[in-house]
């Protein structure tokens, strides 16, 4: 089995020469042709000295060095771009991921799914981050439908062809299991070992549940109505807009029978305050509306560069009417 590990590094030098070796022991044990890519992330130790020594002495190391500090999204989506092997297999670089369940992932593979994430049962964490990220895989679950009990588990294993059809930016790497399986892709978990942290401390801090948060609406978004904004925008805007319109039909209403009605209270618009509410509304929805129009708009341009599909396999050709491999190009940041 041909496999590639792509490993985000920041700051992990005491941890990388393990990382290798345990690695490599794994490969020869389960009789894998491994190679290893090590994305230094603008480490400020001696990471990079270290990936430098484990590539001159084994010729199936890769190591990449970002000028500054870009984000775990961006090694990653730097290491796939490097990766040329049918099974790619991420891990954190702390030695908290264990290698030696690698098998046990890779089997789960084999039984028709396209990505595998890992689950870390037992956590050896501290209490004040298990419990945010329990909470928040459990939203990510019920709003996407990717029922995963560990949506952040560093060690994941892909097959080629999800890499090439989800792109990552920003903070989304933990998300790829939802943005796979909007694809089309099978998405399955497997019970894996996690192990205490020996080395160096955790990367991440409170402002982390607020942007997994944030990123959480960008990815239901994108995989619900990336292709039809207009859907939700459009919706929003007119709910938005006939209320404000309704109400003021009625103050109009008001107003007129005011007039005519003998006996009936004056009505002064300017001084009721459902005007103004119901013209925020006219507004709002407006506004809604333009947005979703211009989203639309944008996705139209957008896709007649690249796929809004993602196809499994083909028939073989029945006759020489078909030709035997559709030609298309493939943007690899995709």
């Amino acid at each position: 089995m041909r496999i590639t590990a792509v490993i985000p590094v920041y700051n992990e030098a005491a941890t990388l020469g393990t990382l290798h070796s345990e690695l490599r022991q794994v490969a020869a044990e389960q009789g894998y042709e491994l190679r290893i890519v090590f994305v230094d992330d603008g480490s400020t130790d001696d990471s990079w000295r270290v990936v430098s020594r484990l590539a001159g002495e084994d010729p199936r190391v890769l190591g990449i060095r970002f000028r500054r500090n870009f984000g775990k999204a961006a090694a990653l989506s730097a290491g796939f771009d490097a990766v040329e092997d049918p099974v790619v297999i991420t891990l954190d670089a702390d030695l908290q991921d264990d290698p030696h369940e690698l098998p046990l992932m890779l089997a789960k593979l084999n039984q028709g799914y396209d990505v595998v994430s890992g689950w870390k049962q037992v956590r050896n964490d501290p209490l004040g981050k298990v419990v945010p990220s329990r909470v928040f895989n459990w939203m990510v679950s019920k709003l996407t439908g990717v029922k995963l009990h560990d949506h952040n588990c560093g060690l994941k294993c892909y097959r080629r062809d999800v890499l090439h059809e989800v792109r990552l930016y920003g903070e989304l790497h933990r998300f790829v299991p939802v943005l796979a399986a909007a694809r089309g892709f099978k998405v399955a978990e497997e019970p894996v070992n996690h192990r205490p942290r020996t080395h160096g401390s955790s990367k991440y801090g409170a402002t982390r549940i607020i942007k997994g948060l944030l990123d959480l609406i960008t990815v239901k978004f994108i995989t619900g109505y990336g292709q039809r904004p207009q859907h939700v925008l459009g919706s929003a805007g007119l709910a938005s807009f006939l209320i404000g319109a309704g109400g003021m039909t009625l103050l109009a209403v008001r107003w007129v029978a005011s007039r005519v009605v003998a006996g009936w209270e004056p009505v002064h618009l300017h001084e009721t305050a459902m005007l103004y509410y119901c013209l925020g509304f006219v507004l709002l929805g407006a506004q809604f509306l333009s947005v979703g129009l211009l989203g639309e708009m944008v996705t139209a341009f957008l896709s007649r560069d690249m796929d809004t599909y993602s196809i499994a396999e083909h028939t073989p050709p029945a006759s020489a009417e078909f030709p035997k491999q559709p030609q298309r190009a493939t943007d690899p940041s995709c």
